[in-house]
C-alpha cells in the first residue's frame, strides 16, 4: 500500500452502543410489539389455512405368503427401508396420481396434486407415511385414503416380491397445521428486534456530533481550550439560567437592544 493512500477506519464504542440501547429501549420494544402484532395479523387473517391427513404404510419385503412360520432377517429389514424410497418415487408418478385424481374425483392436475404429497419413512424403519396438505381436511382425508388403495396395486405390478400392507387410515384433521401463528408472532417481534437494533447502531455510527469534551479528547486527542455554556432554557420563574448566573428577561432584551 502506497503512503499517499489512506484508510479510514471507524472505530465503534461499545459502551456508547449499549447506552443508546438502553436509552431507546422503550422505543425498541415498542416496534418489536409493533411487528409482532403486524405478523400475527398477517397470519390469521390473510394467510389461508391449510390441513393435513396421513396413511400409514408398511413395506413387506418378503417372498413368503400364506400361512407358513418364517422369520424376517434383518436383511430384508435393510433392504424394505431402502425400498421406501423406491415406493415413494412410484407412488409420485404420473400414471399413479392420475389414477388417485380419477378415484377420488378431484379437481387437481398432476402437478398440483404432486405438491400436495409429501412421504417418508418413519424412523428410520419399514414403515412410512403419506401425508397429504389441503385447504379442505376433508379433501386430504380422501386423498391419502386414495392412496392407500391405490399404492399397493401400483407397487404390486413394478417391484416384484414387494408389496405394502395399510397400518391406519387417515382421518379427517381438528386442528389446522399451517399457518403456526405462534411462530409467525415470535418472528415478528424478533424482526422488529433486530431492525431497530440496528438503525440504532447505524445512528450511532455516523453520528459524529461532539456531545461533550470527554467525546473530544477521546475521539480526537486534542485539548480543550473553552467550554460554551448550556442554554437550558427559561424557568418557571421567568429566568434564563446560563453557564451558572441568572439574567432577568427584560434585562438581557435591553441589553440586546443596546449592541
Amino acid at each position: 500500500m502506497n503512503k499517499d493512500q489512506q484508510v479510514e477506519y471507524m472505530e465503534i464504542d461499545l459502551l456508547q452502543v449499549l447506552k443508546e440501547l438502553w436509552k431507546r429501549a422503550g422505543m425498541i420494544a415498542l416496534v418489536s410489539v409493533l411487528c409482532g402484532a403486524l405478523a400475527f395479523g398477517y397470519a390469521a387473517l390473510l394467510v389461508t389455512p391449510k390441513y393435513q391427513s396421513s396413511a400409514l404404510l408398511y413395506v413387506n419385503n418378503s417372498s413368503f405368503t400364506g400361512n407358513t412360520s418364517y422369520s424376517i432377517s434383518s436383511s430384508e429389514l435393510t433392504a424394505a427401508q431402502h425400498l421406501v424410497d423406491t415406493y415413494v418415487v412410484i407412488l409420485k408418478s404420473r400414471t399413479t396420481l392420475e389414477d388417485v385424481i380419477e378415484r377420488s374425483g378431484v379437481a387437481y392436475d398432476y402437478e398440483e396434486l404432486t405438491k400436495m404429497i409429501s412421504a417418508e419413512s418413519v424412523n428410520s424403519t419399514e414403515m412410512f407415511k403419506v401425508t397429504v396438505t389441503s385447504e379442505d381436511p376433508q379433501e386430504a382425508m380422501v386423498i391419502a385414503n386414495t392412496i392407500a388403495d391405490v399404492l399397493p396395486d401400483k407397487i404390486a405390478s413394478v417391484v416384484e416380491g414387494s408389496s405394502i400392507r395399510i397400518v391406519d387410515r387417515a382421518v379427517v384433521a381438528d386442528e389446522k397445521s399451517s399457518p403456526n401463528i405462534t411462530r409467525y408472532t415470535m418472528i415478528g417481534v424478533l424482526l422488529g428486534l433486530v431492525a431497530s437494533c440496528f438503525v440504532v447502531v447505524l445512528m450511532v455510527m455516523f453520528d459524529d456530533l461532539i456531545k461533550d469534551e470527554d467525546y473530544l479528547t477521546q475521539t480526537y486527542d486534542v485539548p480543550v481550550l473553552a467550554v460554551i455554556p448550556d442554554l437550558l432554557g427559561k424557568g418557571s420563574d421567568g429566568y434564563y439560567r446560563q453557564g451558572g448566573y441568572y439574567q432577568m428577561e427584560s434585562d438581557r432584551r435591553d441589553q440586546d437592544a443596546a449592541h
